[in-house]
């Protein structure tokens, strides 16, 4: 039996260390990731009418506040219904009727749900919204 040769042993010492190390690295890095998304979020946690309530675009703004609520909980709404309303974030006017008469609250959710459909991540789709509708 022989013996292994020092590069050998530093082989086999040192690629575990750095396969861990090299891991470890990319968890921290995809959990910060997620944490910065998760701190966008507005924290809704009702659930948003039918779109079956409604018809035409309105039914159709109600469909995105379902299918992609994570998006919308993400974004401001810029009608100001946080200051007027309380709401924590566009996706609270989905829990009632407010958005079925506000375009703006319509227009950000078909903004929104045409950038994600494209592929586009929330940091993405927030900063577009907020450049086309801040006053």
């Amino acid at each position: 039996m022989r013996m292994a040769t020092a590069k050998e042993l530093k082989k086999i010492v040192f690629a575990p260390i750095l396969f861990l190390a090299l891991g470890l690295l990319l968890s921290v890095a995809s959990c910060s990731s997620r944490t910065d998304v998760k701190s966008l979020r507005g924290g809704e946690t009702r659930a948003t009418l039918s779109p079956s309530d409604f018809t035409g675009e309105t039914a159709r703004a109600y469909q995105i506040a379902r299918e992609i609520p994570e998006v919308l909980d993400s974004l401001y709404c810029y009608c100001d219904c946080k200051k007027h309303f309380s709401h924590k974030s566009l996706l609270t006017c989905y829990v009632d009727e407010h958005a079925a008469h506000c375009d703006i609250c319509m227009n950000e959710a078909f903004m929104a749900s045409e950038l994600y459909k494209q592929g586009k991540d929330i940091k993405t789709i927030r900063g577009a919204v907020d450049a086309r509708f801040a006053r």
